[in-house]
């Protein structure tokens, strides 16, 4: 499935399970998809949720909360867990969402886009978490699910490659704030920035420091 660079040490041994995904089949749910989120304590870019379902035919592996690995590392990981999964997608709350609902309400936004966006009905949502940020009844919680489920650790994966590219994207536009580095993240430079530049169209105004700060202008492009 490609090339990927060879596995840390320190990773060996921490590969997930699919203890969960068997007990599912095993009653009768035949699609059973893993979600995770990333990006709920960001000061900007969207919040985005991951959803993978395994490929019951074909293994992967490498595979790991994506904390655990480095950017390289999972950007590598990335084509090959799309290439792999029975179905995969990822949903988006804008930062303007994210102001206008609610993280709450937002990140259950981004989970419903992900799950629609797989294309095929779903009978069980694995979860990372104790939240169940999705509803309906078909979910299961799981606490560090990302580190003991493969479907929601690959969904980690998904969500986190998906949105540091947004961020990549929005540092090209206003390189000042370091997005590339911080992911819209608290960080000394993404606070000097706000603190000289104001706030752009990828922060989120509801937190209260953003209070007072100037929001972007037509011709704003601080570099």
């Amino acid at each position: 499935m490609g090339n990927r660079p060879r596995m840390r040490a320190a990773l060996r041994g921490k590969a997930p399970g699919l203890a969960f995904e068997r007990r599912l089949w095993a009653a009768g749910h035949e699609v059973v998809a893993g979600l995770d989120e990333v990006g709920r304590g960001s000061w900007a870019g969207p919040l985005t949720v991951g959803a993978v379902v395994v490929n019951r035919e074909r293994r992967i592996t490498g595979v790991r909360d994506s904390k655990m690995l480095t950017e390289p590392e999972r950007e590598a990981l990335y084509p090959q867990i799309t290439a792999w999964a029975g179905a995969w997608s990822t949903g988006h709350a804008s930062n303007d969402e994210c102001d206008d609902l609610g993280m709450s309400a937002a990140q259950r936004l981004a989970a419903r886009r992900a799950l629609d966006g797989l294309g095929i009905p779903v009978d069980h949502v694995l979860l990372d978490g104790s939240w169940d940020f999705v509803g309906g009844g078909n979910v299961t919680p799981i606490v560090k699910g990302d580190q003991r489920s493969l479907s929601i650790a690959a969904a980690s994966v998904v969500a986190k490659v998906t949105r540091d590219r947004v961020l990549r994207e929005a540092a090209n536009r206003y390189p000042a704030y370091a997005f590339a580095d911080n992911k819209g993240y608290p960080a000394p430079a993404h606070r000097e920035a706000l603190a000289i530049h104001g706030a752009t169209d990828y922060h989120r105004r509801s937190w209260s420091f953003m209070d007072g700060l100037p929001g972007p202008t037509a011709t704003s492009d601080p570099g």
